[in-house]
């Protein structure tokens, strides 16, 4: 995206061109002021409901993060704000893939998704919007063990592989969220979508790295509790944004429960609310987890097991072998030895080497623009592998430049060719031999020929790490797709024209120095063609309860109640509230 369409900052700016993608201007001018009073009824009942119930950081937060009340923040303002805290935001349309979600926090940006709920969904939306972006993570990222808490979840969640499956569904949950949220669409087009989610949450599959994860992340950043399981208090995000559910996950209906590394392996639906909820006695416990889980990733494990993961993933991933040489790509094949040890490994389509997650020159994308492959392990009668031999061993083995080389591994692969150069890590070891007219073989099959070009051979005796991603993250510039389905936006008929202006000029009476009551009567004239907007209604009653036309308000949401007794407790918050 081009940097002029939205505003950037330093935190910004560092971000890989390919999560700079999925950043689209705030267009702040487009929330109507129907979405200004949604905003404003959200937060004011939050902070008068949330002061009870959420953790401390909360409310403090809100004041060091300056957002306001009353009106829908702009990413300016809040980046402002935010880089006192060492953070930033950005806005982004709806869900994101979730390896680029988890990859924004670990460069600290929370990423806000900028449209608002419906007044129709204003209690709860499973579409991602800015009161649970901005008004459910921004406050509480200001404490600083969360804050660092949720920039090492997504360190190591980024690199979590996923599955194809992960895929379908972050595509089926994104559509179903998105026609909820959207105006005008059929009752049976949003059961189609439903049906898609729910035959896909049905599968019996192994959950992958990325699910457990993502579990993980639900049960504690977005529907965390914190304290003690008899008295807990709120931070996830998803329970700080929902006005219904903050208070309806409090009763006893819904279990609390211990929050711990098996809370992984427990599944969430978006669409419904929570029948259980974990709670963690502090914050630095999340962290505890959070490594303990870490621990077991193919992050840390490697082998075969974590590239076998990285080729069912479909997806660029990196595998880091003993020299440090990192490969970046399309992993699509791994040749296996009796004791499931790697011993030769391939990618297809653009590929690239680094060391320290830097791409070593000369070995990008542009170099293997048709992948990249390599035997691994130990030469055959030689108890040295060739990383450990200094110069002299590589000597006395004909292991420098110039020389042809034939050697065999202990799987019985075979290479043959002339050595052209090779490149060692920082601590001298050789990471990289470089031969032309190279054969490389094993059994009856070629695996390469001469005709493929140089040969470069990777040095390492085993994979120690396999996880998502690009080493460089430069090395990718378009490592994760964007949706093809977008965000609908509202089509504005006329009433809905003539209505928001009603809204705006409610919104002018407020913020007006001196009022004239003229301009109140006025409204309430206008309004009613409108009796069945409740917010609307509320909004003139708080304005007017001390004046004649205020008991004729008061009456007219008494009827709505009865009419909508759906809507009846959300009417007697707002009620509460003035």
């Amino acid at each position: 995206m081009d940097n002029q369409s939205y505003q950037s900052n330093e935190l910004i700016d560092r971000l890989p061109k390919h999560l700079k993608q999925f950043i689209k201007p705030q267009n702040y001018e487009d929330y109507s002021p129907i979405n200004q009073a949604v905003w404003r009824y959200v937060m004011r009942k939050n902070v008068d409901y949330l002061s009870q119930v959420a953790h401390e950081s909360y409310l403090d937060g809100l004041k060091r993060t300056g957002i306001d009340l009353e009106s829908i923040p702009s990413m300016y303002g809040m980046n402002r704000i935010l880089k006192e805290i060492g953070w930033a935001a950005v806005a982004v349309d709806g869900f994101i893939p979730p390896n680029a979600f988890m990859e924004f926090q670990a460069y600290k940006i929370l990423v806000i998704a900028s449209d608002i709920r419906q007044l129709e969904n204003i209690e709860y939306t499973p579409a991602p919007d800015i009161i649970h972006e901005s008004a459910g993570h921004a406050p509480i990222i200001a404490n600083p063990d969360y804050a660092e808490y949720l920039r090492r979840f997504g360190e190591i969640g980024s690199k979590a592989i996923l599955s194809k499956y992960d895929i379908d569904l972050y595509e089926a949950v994104r559509k179903l969220s998105i026609l909820k949220e959207a105006e005008g669409i059929s009752e049976e087009e949003i059961k189609e979508a439903e049906e898609v989610v729910n035959q896909l949450q049905n599968q019996k599959v192994e959950p992958s790295e990325m699910a457990q994860i993502r579990n993980l992340h639900w049960w504690s950043v977005e529907y965390g509790l914190i304290g003690s399981l008899e008295n807990p208090k709120l931070f996830g995000a998803g329970l700080l944004s929902s006005i219904g559910e903050s208070t309806s996950c409090m009763k006893p209906s819904v279990a609390k429960l211990p929050y711990s590394i098996e809370t992984a392996l427990k599944d969430f639906d978006i669409t419904k609310p929570q029948p259980q909820l974990y709670v963690t006695p502090d914050f630095s416990y999340l962290m505890q987890v959070l490594e303990e889980f870490a621990n077991g990733m193919s992050l840390r494990k490697g082998g075969s097991r974590g590239l076998n993961k990285l080729i069912d993933s479909h997806r660029v991933g990196t595998i880091e072998l003993s020299t440090g040489l990192q490969i970046s790509g399309l992993f699509t094949r791994s040749i296996l030895n009796e004791d499931n040890d790697v011993i030769f490994f391939k990618t297809e389509g653009p590929s690239a080497l680094a060391f320290k997650d830097k791409e070593l020159i000369g070995h990008g994308t542009s170099t293997y623009p048709n992948g990249f492959c390599s035997p691994l392990g130990k030469l055959k009668n030689i108890n040295l592998a060739i990383e450990d031999m200094g110069p002299v061993d590589l000597k006395a083995y004909n292991f420098y430049d110039g020389k042809w080389l034939s050697f065999e591994f202990e799987s019985g692969i075979k290479v043959e060719g002339l050595n052209i150069t090779g490149i060692r890590n920082i601590n001298g070891k050789l990471m990289l031999i470089k031969l032309s007219n190279c054969t490389v073989s094993y059994q009856q099959e070629i695996l390469f020929s001469p005709q493929d070009g140089d040969f470069d051979m990777v040095v390492g005796k085993h994979i120690i790490s396999a996880y998502a991603g690009a080493a460089d993250p430069n090395s990718f510039p378009n490592l994760y797709g964007i949706s093809e389905t977008k965000t609908i936006q509202p089509n504005k008929s006329n009433t809905g024209v003539e209505l928001e202006v009603l809204y705006q000029r409610v919104r002018d009476y407020r913020n007006s120095k001196s009022p004239v009551i003229e301009e109140l009567k006025s409204i309430f004239d206008a309004s009613k063609t409108y009796n069945n907007e409740w917010l609307l209604i509320l909004e003139l009653y708080e304005l007017s309860k001390d004046l004649s036309i205020g008991s004729e308000l008061l009456k007219l949401l008494e009827q709505y109640k009865i009419s909508h007794p759906e809507k009846a407790h959300l009417i007697d918050d707002g009620l509460a509230m003035i």
